[in-house]
């Protein structure tokens, strides 16, 4: 079952999955088969892998078990419609397409016994360093869970959830990178506002922020017993965060997370 792969898409993630499964040697490059439409990206990957690429996903379908749906959402209905008669009880088909529900996939390919396995990672997996969540429907076993487990194990940490949870998923490590990035971009403002330059801002938030996450994995302790060990009595960092918990910090974070999981939600319903 692991001696080939297949993509459908090329892109950013499909390249970052590419990426992570070469280095990490779940598969040799000859054995991964890519149909990607763009020229250019086609070539790129040819060049850059040394993978087999296609303009269409004809050969994926004969050479492949298991299958990466790497399109985006708004693209899924077609392509599924297109290989409909291409896909068979021996295919393990691996989506990664935010918001669309494993029911989507069965109804549109009309097949009861095709096996599913719902992915929702997050950029990320671009650097290798991703957050991905997998749920499967029931025609998939533990056997063929694993596979898909060790193919985004390539790209950073892996939860197996059931698909009720994706959604929750999607609005807190799927939307994530947003908000940290704009933390991130609110330091380095915060920095400049106050007579750095925007370098040495950048430069020192970045390393603040991936410094901390590092003490966080690493010591195992709990964020306020971190958080405590910096707030030393009437210094300057407690009252900073008297400043962040009068805006109600912790219930905004909150009150995002929630937005981003209704809306999966409800592009899950469209």
């Amino acid at each position: 079952m692991k001696n080939t792969i297949g993509f459908i898409g090329g892109g950013q993630m499909g390249e970052a999955l590419i990426r992570g499964i070469i280095a990490s040697g779940l598969y040799k490059n000859e054995d991964i088969f890519v149909a990607e439409p763009n020229d250019s990206q086609r070539e790129h990957l040819e060049k850059v892998y040394s993978v087999q690429v296609f303009h269409n996903n004809l050969t994926i379908f004969e050479k492949c078990t298991v299958v990466i749906l790497a399109v985006k959402p708004q693209t899924m209905k077609s392509l599924l419609e297109d290989c409909k008669n291409r896909v068979h009880s021996h295919h393990i088909l691996v989506s990664i397409a935010a918001g669309l529900p494993i029911s989507f996939y069965m109804d549109t390919l009309e097949k009861s016994e095709v096996k599913i396995i719902r992915v929702m990672p997050n950029t990320p997996a671009l650097v290798l360093e991703g957050a991905s969540a997998l749920s499967r429907n029931e025609n998939v076993g533990d056997e063929e869970l694993s596979v898909a487990e060790e193919i985004f194990k390539a790209v950073g940490e892996v939860v197996v959830l059931d698909e009720v949870h994706l959604d929750a998923v999607t609005g807190l490590s799927g939307s994530g990178p947003a908000y940290v990035f704009s933390f991130i971009e609110a330091l380095v403002d915060a920095g400049v506002k106050s007579g750095l330059t925007r370098a040495v801002s950048e430069k020192l938030a970045l390393q603040t922020v991936s410094g901390s996450v590092k003490l966080l994995k690493e010591s195992g302790e709990h964020p306020a017993a971190l958080r405590g060990k910096v707030t030393s009595p009437g210094g300057t960092a407690i009252t900073a965060i008297h400043v962040l918990e009068k805006v109600g910090f912790h219930g905004i974070i909150m009150d995002i997370v929630e937005s981003a999981v209704n809306r999966s939600k409800e592009l899950g319903k469209a």
